[in-house]
């Protein structure tokens, strides 16, 4: 009988965690523009820049004042030039 008890919770408790992972997922990704007003109250994560010589995406994810979050994707420099 624990032993089914304990099965039951695990299982309860992997589907709760299956569920938070899904809700990440299910942050759409917003296209930034010069233009737009942004509302960053918290910055979570920021991807990392590759070492390459050329423009590159980058992604943002933060909240924003209401605790919303948000992933902001955006174009950077890549940290590969060198200034020689």
């Amino acid at each position: 009988m624990k032993a089914l008890l304990v099965l039951v919770l695990g299982g309860l408790c992997g589907a709760a965690m299956a569920g938070e992972a899904n809700n990440v997922e299910q942050i759409p990704v917003e296209q930034y523009s010069y233009s737009q007003h942004l509302d960053i109250a918290r910055v979570i994560s920021m991807s990392e820049v590759p070492n390459v010589c050329e423009v590159v995406p980058a992604r943002m994810t933060y909240e924003d004042s209401k605790g919303q979050k948000h992933i902001l994707e955006y174009r950077v420099m890549g940290n590969g030039c060198s200034n020689g």
